[in-house]
Parts: C-alpha cells; sequence; structure tokens
C-alpha cells in the first residue's frame, strides 16, 4: 500500500500561502486573516480563541482555520472587502507563539434562517486543516450565553447526544473588560468535537 506524500496533506504548507505571518513572512497589503469585524460594525464586538488538540492530547501548533459567520443581524455578507466594516469570512492559524492560540475578533453573529423556517442559533462555521488532514473538517462554534437559541437549533439538535453536543459550545469569559468566546478543538480521541459532512 502507498503512503501519503506530504503534498496530499493540507498542511503545514498552508501557512505559507495562506497564514503568512504565522509562517514568519512578510504580510501582504491586503491580507483576509483574523479581524472580521472594525470597531465600526453593527452588534456585540466580541474575541473567540482556542487551541486545536490532536489525538495524543498534544497542541497542534501549525493548524489553519477557515471562519464564516452571519453578522449581528444574521445576514451573510457574499462580498468580501477590506473596507467594510464586517466580513462574513475570516482566516486564523495556531502558532508556536502566546500557547499555540487562534483567535478572531468579529462580531457575536444574530440567528439565521434555515430551510425548515426555524432560526439556528447564532453560531460560527469553521473549516480545520492541518498536517494529516486531507479534506477540511468542518464544524461549527455556538454561544454558552445562548441556551434557549441553541436548545431550538435545528442543527445543532440533530446531535443526539447533550454531551457530543457541548464539544461546539465556546464558554464566555471577560477579559480586561473585553468579551471573549473560548473553544478548544479536538480533532481525535476523548472529547471530540462534533465535525460535519456538509
Amino acid at each position: 500500500m502507498l503512503r501519503e506524500t506530504a503534498s496530499q496533506t493540507a498542511g503545514p504548507y498552508v501557512h505559507i500561502g495562506l497564514a503568512l505571518a504565522a509562517a514568519g513572512n512578510p504580510t501582504r497589503d491586503e491580507e483576509i486573516w483574523n479581524e472580521m469585524a472594525r470597531p465600526e460594525a453593527e452588534g456585540e464586538h466580541i474575541e473567540v480563541v482556542g487551541t486545536v488538540i490532536d489525538g495524543n492530547g498534544d497542541l497542534v501548533r501549525d493548524a489553519f482555520i477557515e471562519a464564516w459567520q452571519a453578522d449581528s443581524n444574521g445576514e451573510y455578507q457574499p462580498e468580501f472587502d477590506l473596507e467594510k466594516p464586517f466580513n462574513s469570512f475570516g482566516r486564523t492559524a495556531t502558532t508556536f507563539d502566546h500557547g499555540s492560540e487562534w483567535s478572531l475578533t468579529t462580531v457575536k453573529p444574530g440567528p439565521v434562517a434555515h430551510a425548515s423556517g426555524q432560526s439556528q442559533a447564532p453560531h460560527i462555521n469553521l473549516a480545520i486543516f492541518a498536517r494529516g488532514i486531507n479534506i477540511q473538517l468542518q464544524t461549527r462554534l455556538y454561544f454558552d450565553d445562548e441556551a434557549e437559541a441553541n436548545a431550538a437549533c435545528p442543527v445543532l439538535s440533530r446531535i443526539e447526544s447533550p454531551v457530543r453536543r457541548q464539544t461546539l459550545i465556546a464558554k464566555r469569559e471577560e477579559v480586561d473588560g473585553k468579551v471573549r468566546y473560548r473553544l478548544d478543538i479536538r480533532l481525535q480521541g476523548e472529547g471530540e468535537t462534533v465535525f460535519f459532512d456538509f
């Protein structure tokens, strides 16, 4: 049986082209990065942070994450423009510095319409790329202070196990007077994050 070659996995090479600062390379003037909301964007300004942990319980220090979310009114902004106060799309990465955390500066998304007619709870869609992963992993981040919306969410409620559901719930913290949510992503093993196939 033939083994995978380095070119058949997503990382660590993805940093060279898409996470220049994390790779220690000079950045471009117009970079899609982790600031999704500028200070003038409408809504509650938040920071989202976390780590990526492998099946051995070790930090993955070169994971790359793409985020896609609605604005504070629950609407996706399909056109990316660095001049806009808010963009629905952002990128971040874990690094060998700062405890190997990824972070996003954004606004808390509003509820999003679902095909069933129900509203989806506020959430951020995350795609995780890392060494050894051939196709990115898709997951979501929900907010622990949205318990009522989470309970009624047609997507979150499809996860039958309440324990497994908790792997998608970010915990609210306040740091230096700012609101921050923390979600650690576990790729395998005990407490593995729920991943979606869509």
